[in-house]
């Protein structure tokens, strides 16, 4: 019989609960606090950045970079980092709409971009809060996202990346996660003043 942790003891609001076949998926199997999972996530965030880092002219809105990075970001703690999402979740759309929905923001992204429809960093806000509305994966949306937000302003705008955590690490509990997780849910009613405020755009 496989071993499969208990719901991660410290989850913090805003955070995604996982169902016991994404638990599965786990790549190590000692882990039930939110405090040993973050550590091994961030060890691993950090070789993602690196790669991303070397990545000269990537191909940022392409199903395929999204898909990439994330396995990149995730894919020495999960097994299935890389992969859409298969259930449904207390936030994100239906399961089966995930890929065309992504296709649209990218095409809506790539089409703001040469147009110039919005400045750099509202843009981006834009671009991030929707990526997390979708919520692609079993895991780790907010922190691809962000990192999504930042390659296209980086690489694709020549612009600096947004200060998301403002001095505070936004996985943990704190007042500036308040504010962004507050931000996001405004987003999702269509007011977007708070997280243009938040990114300081």
């Amino acid at each position: 019989m496989s071993h499969v942790p208990p719901k991660l003891v410290g989850e913090p609001d805003g955070s995604t609960p996982l169902d016991p076949d994404e638990m599965e998926g786990l790549l190590h199997k000692h882990v039930t606090i939110r405090g040993e999972l973050d550590q091994l996530e961030q060890a691993n965030i950090v070789e993602g950045m690196n790669w991303l880092k070397k990545q000269k002219r990537p191909d940022v809105l392409t199903e395929g970079f999204a898909c990439e990075l994330h396995k990149r970001l995730f894919g020495k703690v999960w097994k299935w980092a890389g992969s859409f999402r298969r259930t449904e979740k207390n936030i994100g759309i239906d399961p089966v709409q995930i890929a065309i929905q992504l296709r649209l923001l990218l095409d809506d992204a790539r089409f703001w971009i040469e147009n110039g429809t919005y400045p750099p960093k509202e843009l981006a806000a834009r671009f991030h809060h929707k990526l997390v509305y979708i919520h692609l994966f079993p895991n780790g949306n907010g922190r691809h996202a962000r990192i999504m937000a930042d390659a296209l302003l980086t690489k694709l705008m020549d612009e600096p990346a947004i200060d998301w955590a403002g001095g505070y690490r936004l996985e943990s509990m704190n007042e500036r996660r308040d504010q962004y997780i507050a931000a996001l849910r405004d987003a999702d009613g269509h007011d977007f003043d708070a997280l243009f405020a938040f990114v300081g755009a």
